[in-house]
């Protein structure tokens, strides 16, 4: 592999946005964002956790930004970003675990960063995972349930752990 084909970590692909004041990112929050619009989004949000129906589900994320692929599901108590849903993309056929969270934003200190986060064709997010800002998970992709996806999955590649590394055939138990 040459340096060109290498993937561009999520850290290149994440915007950086200064802290307007003197505290933290997150006390500035409404400087960001309009505070009406991630009100609205918060409810939207709740509703696509608890409603049951993926039609409806796919229906409210597209009502709040989110690009939804046909056939997506979307688990029970999933969370997209409440702040920035318009930088998440799910391609057709992904699966969304229950209690996954997709995260397009990060408070921190001195800034705040966002990015866009892809889940690919048909890649599974599992239950309890947390997905950060900038990371793209490839076509056909895994992520183990309760995993925090920290770098991109290559297609295909399934990741596990805290944070998330690339599983290999010795991470597979031979079946008896």
């Amino acid at each position: 592999m040459t340096a060109s084909d290498e993937p561009t970590p999520r850290h290149d692909r994440v915007e950086r946005h200064a802290t307007p004041g003197p505290r933290n990112s997150l006390a500035h929050w409404t400087a960001a964002r309009n505070p009406l619009r991630v009100a609205i989004n918060y409810v939207v949000v709740w509703l696509v956790r608890i409603s049951p129906s993926l039609r409806l589900k796919r229906w409210l994320l597209r009502r709040i930004g989110v690009t939804v692929g046909a056939g997506v599901s979307w688990g029970l108590e999933a969370t997209p970003d409440v702040f920035w849903p318009d930088l998440i993309t799910v391609e057709a056929g992904a699966i969304v675990g229950y209690d996954a969270t997709i995260l397009c934003h990060e408070f921190l200190q001195d800034e705040y960063r966002t990015g866009e986060v892809v889940v690919g064709e048909r890649a599974m997010i599992g239950a309890g995972a947390i997905v950060l800002p900038g990371v793209e998970v490839g076509e056909g992709a895994s992520v183990a349930a309760n995993s925090l996806v920290t770098r991109d999955v290559p297609p295909g590649a399934t990741v596990a752990g805290v944070p998330a590394r690339q599983m290999g055939d010795d991470d597979v138990p031979a079946a008896t």
